[in-house]
């Protein structure tokens, strides 16, 4: 599609607010896949995968505080 918004990691982790060492980490988990390169060879992702890899990751984080605090 080429109306689809892509991200660098830098893209990534500014927009949803975490480091780009937690987007690689997403990656490593399986939480989020490499769509691509740019021009420069920087990883690109789907804005809507970054969206739900960040939504997967806060609410996890979320059970485990929960659940700890019980």
């Amino acid at each position: 599609m080429e109306d689809e918004i892509w991200l660098t990691v830098k893209e990534a982790a500014l927009l949803t607010g975490v480091s780009v060492q937690t987007v690689y980490s997403w990656v490593r988990r399986g939480h989020l896949k490499v769509e691509g390169l740019d021009h420069r060879g920087q990883k690109l992702f789907r804005h809507l995968n970054v969206a739900q890899a960040e939504m997967t990751t806060r609410t996890k984080a979320k059970r485990v505080l929960a659940s700890s605090a019980v």
